[in-house]
Parts: C-alpha cells; structure tokens; sequence
C-alpha cells in the first residue's frame, strides 16, 4: 500500500484561530526528534549488520520517520512563520549524539533493542492519537492520525523481529520487563526536554533540563485521556509477552492515568 506524503495532507484547510500555543511548543519539539531518526536507522543497521531484509526494513522506518518531522515542521512554520526549523533541528543535532560505531546493541540483546523499540512506538502511537484528539486545529489532527497509524506498524514491524530473534536469545519475562521500564524512564531524558528548548527557548535562555523538561512534560501530559493510556499500556503488555488484556492491565492503565494527571497538575500549579 502506498505511503501518505506531504502531498496528501489538506494545507489549505489550516485554520490559524484553533491553533493551541502549548500544542504549538509541543508540536515543535516532536518535529525534531521524529526528523533526526537517520542516526536511529545508522545504529539499527550497526546492530543488525548480520541481518540485510531488517536493515533494508529498518532505513524505510527512518524514512517514515524522518517525514513525520517534516509534516510537522511545516505545520508549525504555519502556525508561527517565525520558526526556523534548520537553525532549531541544527541546534538540536549538535547537542544530542546517539551511539554509532559500535556492533551490539546498548539494551544487551537484539531481543532488547527490539523490545525497547516496540516501547518507544507504542508511546508515540499514544502520544500523537493524544494530539490529535486535543486539537481542534483540521491540518494538524490530519498530520497526528497519519503519524499515530504509522508508528502502529512500526510497532508491528518491531514485534514481528523481536519474534524472530526471541526463541534464539531467550530473554525471560524479567529481563523483557527491564528494558522495557528502562526505555520507559529514559523518556524523561534530554533528548525530548533539549528538544522543546531548542525549539523554543534557545533564543531567550540557557538550556535547563529540570526546568525545559518539566515544561515539555507539563504540556505533553495534557493531551492524555485515559482511553489513551489504556491502549498504550495494553500494547506495551503485547510487547513483553504479558495478556495484554485483562484485569492487570486495565489496573496499570488506571494508575498510571491517574499518576500522570496528578503530575501534570503539579507541574502546570509550578508556572512551567
């Protein structure tokens, strides 16, 4: 099936008066670090050098990727024709350096690489079905469905490899769930609070983790539901090997919900 292109979104239905500011910050920060998904192939491939069909598979994600940046890039110039993507993303890049030149994995194990990748699309899945349920404004929505579809297989491109490399590493339940909560606390990294400075703040001010990356989380952390983060924590369940339906999940989903609206209350009552 064909892939959707910058082509195949209706620009000319922006609507300047339902964009959201703190949507708008957001926006910018993701444009970049989907755009910079190039280095991300460049350590796969490393990882997998053994492995031709998902290192060919592996670049055509990046490519995936790397549009998702550009579509969202070209939303935000519309909504703020101040923004300088190149200068921001070229700020961004110096700053932020992925691990290349190696020939293992950092999470240990193909299967881990793999898992970890799987937690990571199953969160942007979430995280843009979550922007685009919050804005009103018709392009952007368009633009997070497409981006929100294509992380689903993306996930599912990831799962199926994992599969194949699974019986021969052997990664129980235990080390499964260690990576996949190891990736899940690197969300709170630089590269996403970096992201929202360069994007936002670079021009003004000194770069803050703490305080960037509270104001990232603080916007970020809005946009959820609790139908969201049912559906991300089922398919993270998916990822490990765990039911991903059932009453444990639904639990999970439930406290984390309410966890991550408690902290985006914090948060927004702290002036970020």
């Amino acid at each position: 099936m064909k892939h959707w292109t910058l082509d195949d979104i209706d620009w000319g239905a922006f609507d300047a008066s339902k964009v959201d500011p703190e949507l708008l910050k957001v926006t910018k920060a993701a444009s970049m670090v989907e755009f910079n998904a190039g280095d991300y192939a460049t350590y796969l491939g490393e990882v997998f050098h053994d492995d031709p069909e998902f290192q060919a598979a592996a670049v055509e994600w990046a490519a995936e990727e790397s549009q998702h940046g550009r579509a969202l890039a070209k939303w935000s110039k519309l909504a703020d024709p101040g923004f300088d993507f190149d200068a921001c993303f070229a700020r961004f890049a110096e700053a932020i350096e992925l691990p290349t030149g190696i020939d293992a994995s950092v999470r240990g194990s193909r299967t881990g690489e793999l898992i970890a990748r799987c937690i990571v699309e199953v969160g942007t899945s979430s995280y843009y079905t979550a922007i685009a349920d919050a804005t009103e404004e018709p392009v952007l929505k368009q633009i997070c469905h497409n981006i929100a579809a294509d992380e689903v297989r993306h996930f599912a491109l990831f799962r199926r490899t994992m599969d194949k490399y699974q019986p021969r590493e052997r990664l129980n339940l235990l080390m499964r769930l260690r990576v996949a909560i190891g990736r899940l606390a690197e969300a709170d990294d630089d590269e996403l609070s970096y992201a929202y400075y360069a994007a936002n703040h670079a021009d003004k001010e000194a770069y803050d983790n703490v305080r960037h990356g509270r104001a990232y989380r603080c916007r970020a952390y809005a946009c959820y539901r609790h139908r969201h983060v049912r559906r991300m924590v089922a398919m993270m369940f998916k990822a490990v090997g765990l039911k991903p339906t059932g009453w444990l999940s639904r639990l999970i989903a439930r406290l984390c919900y309410i966890a991550m609206r408690q902290r985006a209350r914090r948060l927004a009552a702290g002036g970020v």
